[in-house]
């Protein structure tokens, strides 16, 4: 009796019920000792998103512009499959290829993916360097994030809101669009702008290039949420002395 026991256990199923998760009903997490995904974790995070319904947001603020065979896969099925693969260390569109038979993500990206296949190294090349890089998508990218925090806050307000603004370097090589010498650096970069909350949440990005003549229009959605308790610390040695005092 013992030993029948063992082996009814040996994979290491209990008797509790499958868990599942709430975006995708017919997805069921067990384990089954040697079938086991290295990225099961990502399921986790997709449960979070559905709750907040944080990637549902790229579908009214991204503009879709594909025609034809080039729409197989929807605008929010392809920010999925960017974040949530970049989320678990795939920083590359080269890894696509293979990802896009992978069972986590495809229940990850949802839509024709569950059934089929995620977007491949081709597709999304073309998604992030021709559909993302549109003037009216970059701008809504720029705000997502804040978006985001915003959803959070409905969840959890906050009674006071902390801004740092700093810059960052990104060096680039060759001739990449939208790229200049920085003499400061002294390297062909891009230096975006970010302002990020007391906790290290990035609220919103601008290319510092613009953010000189546009910080205060494109901040001020994001100052209008909070009208009282906010304190501006500008780094980086770019805030003009208008944003260097509380609004």
């Amino acid at each position: 009796m013992l030993k029948q026991q063992k082996t009814e256990n040996s994979t290491g199923a209990g008797k509790k019920p499958a868990l599942r998760v709430t975006f995708d009903s017919r997805l069921k997490l067990e384990f089954h000792g040697s079938k086991i995904t290295s990225d099961a974790g990502l399921l986790a995070y997709r449960e979070l998103d559905e709750a907040l319904g944080l990637t549902d947001l790229g579908d009214e603020l991204l503009n879709d512009w594909r025609t034809g065979k080039n729409t197989q896969h929807s605008m929010v099925a392809l920010m999925r499959q960017s974040i949530f693969s970049r989320l678990a260390g795939y920083e590359e569109t080269n890894d696509a290829e293979r990802l896009s038979v992978d069972p986590t993500l495809r229940h990850v990206v949802g839509g024709r993916a569950t059934e089929h296949t995620a977007a491949s190294t081709s597709q999304m090349g073309r998604f992030e360097t021709e559909v993302l890089t549109q003037p009216g998508n970059l701008k809504a990218l720029s705000k997502l994030s804040g978006k985001w925090i915003d959803r959070l806050r409905e969840r959890q307000p906050m009674r006071e809101l902390i801004l740092d603004m700093d810059s960052s370097v990104s060096e680039t090589y060759g001739g990449q669009e939208g790229t200049a010498f920085n003499g400061h650096f002294g390297c062909t970069c891009y230096h975006p702008l970010f302002c990020f909350n007391q906790f290290g949440d990035v609220e919103q990005s601008l290319d510092v290039d613009d953010a000189a003549g546009e910080t205060d229009q494109d901040w001020g959605e994001s100052r209008a949420s909070f009208p009282e308790d906010r304190f501006p610390d500008g780094g980086g040695g770019r805030c003009r002395e208008s944003c260097s005092e509380p609004f």
